[in-house]
């Protein structure tokens, strides 16, 4: 779980079912990144809620601070809970990516031990 978690909103009050909600969806996103960056990672949630000429929308954008990196996503939905769903769907694609990135041994290791097996069968 991500301890450092700060919910803003901006022309939105931000509920208690809201908040538990975000907490529970971006609180959860640890599960995708390395061993060595949970500790250390943050997110700060903005909620807005923007007036247009089609009615009441409402954004979402969330930034998540991991090592040497800053993930962001924001997506804008007629429902709050839908847009945070959206944003939730757009980090876990980047923390995928990041992993990939930050932790080079990830796939490789039957491959090795394929090599390592040939070398040592006799000779004929």
């Amino acid at each position: 779980m991500i301890a450092s978690v700060d919910i803003t909103g901006v022309k939105y009050t931000v509920n208690t079912p809201t908040k538990k909600y975000v907490l529970r969806k971006v609180g959860r996103l640890d599960r995708y990144l390395p061993r060595h960056a949970r500790k250390s990672v943050t997110a700060d949630v903005k909620l807005k809620q923007v007036n247009r000429s089609h009615g009441n929308k409402y954004e979402a954008e969330v930034i998540i601070n991991v090592p040497e990196k800053r993930l962001t996503a924001k997506d804008s939905t007629v429902n709050m809970m839908a847009a945070i769903d959206i944003v939730e769907a757009k980090l876990i694609a980047q923390l995928r990516k990041y992993k990939q990135q930050t932790v080079a041994h990830v796939g490789n290791r039957r491959l090795l031990s394929r090599f390592k097996r040939r070398q040592t069968l006799p000779q004929e």
